[in-house]
Formats: C-alpha cells, sequence, structure tokens
C-alpha cells in the first residue's frame, strides 16, 4: 500500500459500495505477505497456504463492514488469517501430530536442508507457539500487534515465544 490514506480510501470504497476492484487491490498489497504467514504455519504447503490466504481474504471482504479502524487494517486481517490457521488446524489435529519422518544424519547441510528443518522444527511447537514464533522473528511483527492478532496478553506471546524457543534450538542442535 502507497499509504495509509490510500488504504483507507480503498476500505472505504469496499465497505460502502462493495467495490471488488479496490479490494483487488487490497488482496495485491497483502497477498505476499498472508503467503508466508501460511507458508511458515503449514511447513511449506504451498496449496494449503494458498487456499488459507484466499479463505482469510474471502472472510476479510465478507466483513469488511466489521472492520472499525480500532487497530491497523493489517492486524485486523493477521487475526482472521490466524483463525482460519487455528480452525484448520484444530479440524487435523491428528494430522500435526504425528510424527516427523526418519531423519538422516549424515547429510551434509544446505540452504535446501536447513530450510526443511526448520519447517520440520516449526511442526512441534503449538499452534499458538507457531504462530507467535512466525509472527515474531519471520514477520516482525511486535509483541504488541502479536498479542493483537492471537487475541492474548502481550506476557501470553512473550510466553510462547520464550517456550518455543528451547524446543526449536534442541531440534536443530540434534540435527546439526
Amino acid at each position: 500500500m502507497r499509504n495509509k490514506f490510500d488504504e483507507l480510501r480503498l476500505l472505504a470504497r469496499c465497505a460502502l459500495s462493495d467495490d471488488r476492484d479496490a479490494f483487488g487491490q487490497i488482496v495485491e498489497a497483502y497477498q505476499s505477505d498472508m503467503r508466508r504467514f501460511f507458508l511458515n504455519l503449514t511447513g511449506g504447503d504451498i496449496a494449503l497456504s494458498d487456499d488459507l490466504a484466499q479463505e482469510t481474504f474471502l472472510k476479510a471482504y465478507l466483513n469488511i463492514r466489521s472492520f472499525r479502524g480500532l487497530s491497523k487494517f493489517r492486524t485486523w486481517l493477521y487475526r482472521i488469517a490466524y483463525n482460519e490457521f487455528y480452525s484448520w488446524a484444530r479440524e487435523r489435529k491428528e494430522e500435526l501430530a504425528e510424527s516427523l519422518p526418519e531423519r538422516i544424519g549424515s547429510e551434509p547441510a544446505t540452504a535446501s536442508n536447513i530450510r526443511i528443518d526448520v519447517a520440520e522444527a516449526l511442526k512441534l511447537l503449538t499452534v499458538a507457539e507457531r504462530t507467535a514464533v512466525t509472527l515474531f522473528f519471520v514477520e516482525d511483527r511486535p509483541v504488541k500487534e502479536i498479542a493483537a492478532i492471537m487475541g492474548m496478553p502481550e506476557g501470553t506471546v512473550k510466553s510462547h515465544i520464550a517456550r518455543a524457543k528451547p524446543k526449536l534450538a534442541r531440534f536443530l542442535e540434534d540435527k546439526y
């Protein structure tokens, strides 16, 4: 988005006249962020990430009139995205709990392998830990915004991040 004024103008056009072109511009502005967010949460599953992003944007479009401007639009959109992922994770809890595939310790540590290992390590975390870590370390969001997105106190977000760090470190240390 070029600036906040442009974003507000587009949001107003969407809310007041169901302007799909305006919403298309909003989608363009946030599509890469949403895909990256979901790719990190799903362990790199491109098709699933695209589906979740599409559902997020659809829900945002259908509920655009409920956006009151009490938070940034980005925070509101990420909250919808978080809820989408959380709903998906709840429905497929048994899939997320599956054990990791056998790891080959003799493989050299290539950038590709490290990305795969980080994705595997993220799967070890709870949904809340994974979301907090992704938003904090990958999306570079402040704790206050993460708390708003996840609907929990800042201290709880900090706890999720603190609990996730040793889990990730242990997994990656064992690997390398």
